[in-house]
Order: C-alpha cells, then structure tokens, then sequence
C-alpha cells in the first residue's frame, strides 16, 4: 500500500473532493504542504473553501483531470471502476488509496489517535471528546462525520499530537484505522446491504478493537450483548461504561430539566467524579457523555475540564437540532435513520416541552427500511403524528419490493395517525394546515428531509 510521509509531500488527487470527509482529510494534507488536486461533480461550500486554501478543483469529474504529475489517487466507495477518472488512474497505474487507508496513512503521523466507533452516535461523541480536547488547549486535529458547532466545520488542522476521527464500519472502512484509542459505542445489525448479519458484524468490530496500539484501550459499552467476546485476545487494556455499576465508568441520578437535558453522578473506578451537565438532550448523550469521559481521562484531561467541555458542547448539527418556530411549533431536525437511533432520538423528545409531537420521517434506503419495517413502525408510533416521505435512496436502487406506504400501514395497524406523501410540497402543504402552536415538529432521516423545515422556516 502507498505510504503517505509527512516529511515528504506528494501530489495527492482526491476523486470525489467534496465529500465532507475527503475534503476534510484533503485540508490535512493542504496543512502539511501537499499539492492537492481533486473533482466533484459541482462546486460546493466545501469545495469553495479547498480552492481558498490552495487546492485544484475540477468539474465534472473527467479522465483529463488524471495529469502525469500525480503521486497518489483517493477515492471513496461510491466510485465504481467504470468512473472515468479511476479507470485513467488505474491505466497510468498510479498508486491508489481509499479514503479509509488515507485516513489511516494520517493517523500513524499522531501518538495520541482516538477512533469512535459504533453503529450510532458516532458524531456526538466524537463532538464531545473534541469539545473537551478544545476546553483544554491542546489543539487536536479533528476528522468528524458531520459538522462540529463550535469550529463550523467537520475539520479542524492543529499543532498537537492528538488525532480523533470517526470510525465507519460500512464496507469494513475502519479495519484500516490503528488508533491509540479506540471507541465501540454500539454493535447492532445495519449496514446489510454490504454485511452478511450480526454476526458478520461483530465480528468486524472485533477486528477494529484488536487492531487498537497495545499501549492504548479500548472503550466499550458493556451494555452492547455479550461485549466480551468483541473483545476477546486484544492486546490493548479493555475499559468500560455504561448504566450498571459494574462498569468502569457508570452513571447515577441522571435527572432532566424541561428542555431534557441531562445531569448526572459520574463514577469511574468506583471513584465519586462529580456532577455532570450536559447541554443536549436525552439518556443516550448520558452514554456517549461516558464515552467521552473515560477516553478524555486516559488522555490526562482533568475532571474540570472535561466538566466543562461537556456542559459547553451543545450538539452536532443534525443532531436533535432546533431550527426555529413555525406556527408557534418548534421545528428540530435530527439524522436518526436506524430504529435504535429513531427510538433514542424521541425518547428524548418526548422529555421536551411539547402538546403535540409531530415527525416527518424520510426513510433511508430499501434494504434498511425492508430490515427493520416493523422496528421502524414501534419507534415512531410514539408519536401524535407520523408524516413519511418517499425512501431516500442513495447508493441503491428501487428492486427491493418495499416503500414507504408499507411502513405507513404497519404505524396505522399500532394506532397512530400516519399519512404518507408522493413529494416534500404536498408535506410541507399538510404540516402548513395542521401545525399549531405547541407542537413539536421534527424532520428525521439522513437524506434531505431537513429541507422541509427549512422551507417551513422561510415561510
């Protein structure tokens, strides 16, 4: 595999340089003084701010953007062979990495790296560690996989020798990762369109956790089942957290104000550590808040710093994130796109000041809607109203032989009211007629469902 050295910088291409994470791993490189070549599609805020730092964008993407003076191509998943600029790549035979082996080239140059792994929460927690990292001056490089508030960005390039990104376990991307630290939130079946099932699954992340640096740990929920055996042989020490008290970090006398944000009793080791306030909402950002502890002490913060980085840290954009008023309705977007996620998501809203809680659900993708059809019909039967859109696609194709009116008629069979609409117009047209002052209106999925609160917004 082509090996990326610091000390020597290269011409790097990134097919597909607007993606949030490749355009984040190429502002690294930009930072490190590496000529940087990419192409999208079209021109984006990203990829705006890639040219401001020195980088050569293209449009479209073209096998005349593949010049002779390139070292190294990058590209990502959704690049298929017949893409015109891998198959120039290959042709010139040009050294080529993933996305995921570019993002473990980075790691190996930072001695403190932290990985997060998990079927959910990923973003949040990686949110919270950072925000800790900031509280305490030490100026980490940051890889996250959505938009961090408090740097308006999913990157930030610093000076120290602290590396934290997000670890995806779609397509086995985090098995080219070998942090110090390495966090396993959740293990659940997702991502089967590219797994076999759980097991498969598991067994994944049980080769992200023995990848781990001996020197360095492992934190992982032991509420995940049978979380031993994830990780069984590792050489790394082994720390975990979660609600029981025979976790190495629990919590107690979690309480929630009226806007559901929590407050907590930490424990670690048995050790009183205080009181915690969180600035977000839910038991789940409790879970992820011990995340964040137990790695954040490995580190050497101190208890008052990671206290106030977690109070300071107000969520990640999608992320339970309040929008506005509508019609005297408060307007939240969140990217829940998993039945856990879905269930955790309301379970928080359902602790915020509402009369109504109304959810606008954009299924994501056919294979995950037709795996967890019935899962997805109990997690939001809890709410006043269900409002579905059409299933986001993304990579896959309509040959499944379920959609969205399937999942409507299993929330009617639970009792709860749920209409289901061709297009955003005629839901935006529905929630302009029956939205009222009280409510609490939240736009779900990981597509583009945040777009009708938006509209909403300007209405």
């Amino acid at each position: 595999m082509y090996e990326i050295n610091f000390d020597k910088p290269v011409k790097v291409h990134f097919i597909g340089i607007g993606g949030i994470s490749m355009s984040g791993l190429a502002e690294v490189l930009l930072d490190r003084h590496f000529p940087v070549s990419g192409s999208d599609r079209a021109e984006s805020d990203l990829t705006r701010h890639l040219s401001e730092l020195g980088a050569d964008i293209h449009y479209p993407q073209s096998a005349a953007n593949i010049t002779d003076d390139i070292d190294c191509v990058v590209y990502t998943a959704a690049i298929h062979p017949d893409n015109p600029e891998f198959a120039a790549a290959k042709e010139k035979g040009i050294p080529m990495l993933t996305r995921a082996q570019l993002l473990g080239e980075i790691m190996k140059h930072y001695p403190n790296s932290v990985a997060v792994a998990g079927t959910h929460g990923k973003t949040t927690t990686s949110s919270m560690i950072s925000q800790i990292m900031l509280e305490g001056e030490k100026d980490p490089t940051l890889s996250i996989g959505g938009i961090f508030k408090a740097i308006n960005s999913n990157i930030h390039v610093g000076n120290s020798d602290l590396f934290l990104t997000e670890a995806c376990e779609y397509t086995n991307s985090f098995l080219q990762l070998y942090a110090k630290y390495s966090v396993i939130l959740n293990v659940e079946a997702e991502h089967l369109d590219f797994f076999k099932d759980l097991a498969d699954i598991r067994k994944s992340f049980h080769q992200f956790a023995a990848d781990t640096k001996a020197d360095g740990a492992v934190i992982i929920n032991d509420e995940i089942p049978n979380y031993k055996e994830i990780v069984d042989g590792i050489k790394a020490k082994v720390i975990t957290v979660g609600f029981n008290e025979g976790a190495d970090y629990h919590a107690e006398d979690i309480t929630y104000d009226e806007t559901g944000e929590a407050r907590f009793k930490a424990f670690g080791y048995g050790e009183d550590l205080g009181e915690v306030v969180l600035s977000v909402p839910g038991r789940h950002n409790v879970g992820n808040a011990l995340a964040a502890i137990a790695v954040a002490r490995e580190l050497d913060f101190t208890m008052d710093q990671i206290k106030a980085g977690l109070k300071k840290f107000g969520g990640a954009k999608r992320r339970f994130e309040v929008k506005g008023k509508y019609h005297g309705a408060t307007i939240v977007d969140d990217y829940a796109h998993h039945p856990t996620e879905v269930h955790a998501s309301l379970d928080a809203a359902l602790k915020y000041p509402h009369k109504r809680l109304i959810v606008v659900f954009q299924p994501h993708t056919y294979t995950r809607t037709k795996a967890f059809l019935g899962d997805f019909a109990n997690a939001l039967s809890v709410a006043d109203q269900v409002v579905l859109a059409q299933i986001f696609p993304a990579r896959e194709k309509d040959i499944y032989g379920v959609h969205s009116i399937d999942l409507c008629n299993k929330i009617r069979e639970l009792g709860t009211p749920c209409e289901c609409f061709a297009t955003f117009d005629e839901i935006e047209k529905f929630l302009s007629k029956n939205v009222i002052d009280g409510d609490l209106l939240i736009t779900m999925g990981a597509g583009d469902v945040y777009k009708i609160g938006d509209d909403l917004l300007k209405k």
